[in-house]
């Protein structure tokens, strides 16, 4: 179990990384939830379709490099961080690009990502946003 529950988690972070919403949608299980740092949920995997389309469209080349991976159970927490540039206007600018340490935690049921869980410090992205609008 523990072998098929990394691999599942760590084709997550490699359609991330692609920025492959297809294939991100693909590992989803149907009532996939996302957790950010702040708490907030989302339920549902057409609206989490929806949700890192969007992301990727403010984030073009946003990227996650893990360092540890643990595995319990159905459990796979991931540490290293997330990096990328705000590119709202799809201008990939250096002074637009951040990286903060970044925890994950992903749920497996059925060779599927259940919950997908991110601990990280928003505090970079918020400040170019604030900064660049």
């Amino acid at each position: 179990m523990n072998n098929l529950t990394m691999a599942v988690a760590q084709e997550f972070v490699r359609a991330i990384n692609r920025q492959d919403v297809e294939a991100l949608t693909e590992l989803m299980t149907p009532s996939h939830r996302f957790i950010d740092s702040l708490d907030n949920a989302v339920e549902g995997r057409e609206k989490m379709r929806a949700g890192w389309t969007a992301y990727f469209r403010l984030v073009p080349d946003y990227t996650i490099v893990i360092e540890e991976s643990f595995c319990e159970g159905p459990v796979v927490a991931m540490l290293g961080s997330a990096q990328g540039t705000y590119a709202p206007q799809v201008e990939l600018k250096p002074d637009k690009r951040w990286m903060t340490p970044a925890a994950f935690r992903a749920v497996i049921e059925n060779g599927k990502i259940a919950e997908w869980r991110v601990y990280a410090d928003n505090e970079p992205m918020r400040q170019l946003m604030t900064k660049h609008g």
